[in-house]
């Protein structure tokens, strides 16, 4: 096990953030906190360490204690043995509720098969 790493790779690692480059931007943006303070992306973490990271989509910050620290991506079943999860249940659930109303209203440029729909709505496909 390495000793230290940079935060944006750890948080990469252990599969808060899809890629490295979006961990070292929220980091360079003043999200990631390390007990209220504001993390850089070459800072180390340490073990016990309290993070507080925002999602990556929607609202909400998740609360987690470091329990290990790796260098490398690994499996989710084994990144979950390296943090400790102190997030409430209720900022999973407004997480939820807001991923279930965006797939509701996606919003955004339709697709083939809406533009159709519209169409048919408008009258285009009529004579067809």
């Amino acid at each position: 096990m390495p000793e230290s790493t940079r935060t944006d790779k750890w948080l990469w690692a252990v599969r808060f953030f899809k890629t490295r480059g979006i961990a070292a931007e929220l980091c360079a943006a003043g999200k990631v906190k390390r007990a209220g303070h504001v993390l850089k992306a070459s800072s180390t973490p340490h073990p016990g360490d309290v993070l507080e990271i925002p999602f990556p989509e929607g609202p909400g910050v998740r609360t987690i204690s470091v329990i290990s620290i790796i260098q490398k991506r690994v499996a989710a079943s084994e990144a979950r043995v390296c943090y400790e999860e102190l997030t409430a249940p209720d900022v999973f659930e407004v997480q939820k509720n807001w991923h279930i109303t965006r797939l509701e209203n996606p919003g955004g440029r339709p697709t083939k098969k809406d533009r159709r729909d519209i169409d048919k709505i408008h009258g285009f496909w009529d004579s067809i």
